[in-house]
């Protein structure tokens, strides 16, 4: 196993989080429910968004292997925590893509999303809710 982040834990339940190899850093804050002051992504809003963002990767890899292009595309990430024991019970992402795909890309891409490692990693009990939006 390669070693891929160092986190130090910085006091007040913020922690920066170094990515190995590009020297990368983001912070954590808790959050406001759970004694933090919320003033940057928690834990859990990360766990969140790295759905989204693992989910939007592969589509972007298999928009390449089909010609059509996905730059400008957002996904809009949402949470809802569950309580005893405290954890993440559902993530809600609407993806926002160009209207412009074809049914059969769109089909394609949408299928994509869901084989994600990020999708594959979470518990069966994490509710993963994807809806496809084209403007």
């Amino acid at each position: 196993m390669s070693h891929i982040a160092t986190v130090r834990y910085c006091g007040s339940l913020h922690n920066d989080l170094t990515h190995s190899a590009s020297g990368s850093t983001i912070s954590t804050d808790a959050p406001v429910d759970n004694q933090g002051k919320g003033e940057a992504f928690s834990p859990t809003d990360l766990l969140s968004a790295s759905l989204a963002a693992c989910a939007m990767t592969i589509m972007g890899i298999k928009a390449a292997g089909l010609g059509v292009e996905l730059t400008g595309a957002r996904a809009e990430v949402a949470k809802e925590m569950a309580a005893d024991p405290r954890r993440v019970a559902a993530v809600r992402i609407d993806f926002f893509l160009s209207r412009d795909l074809d049914e059969r890309s769109r089909r394609i891409l949408e299928a994509a999303a869901h084989t994600c490692p990020v999708a594959q990693s979470l518990h069966p009990d994490v509710v993963q809710q994807f809806r496809f939006h084209y403007e």
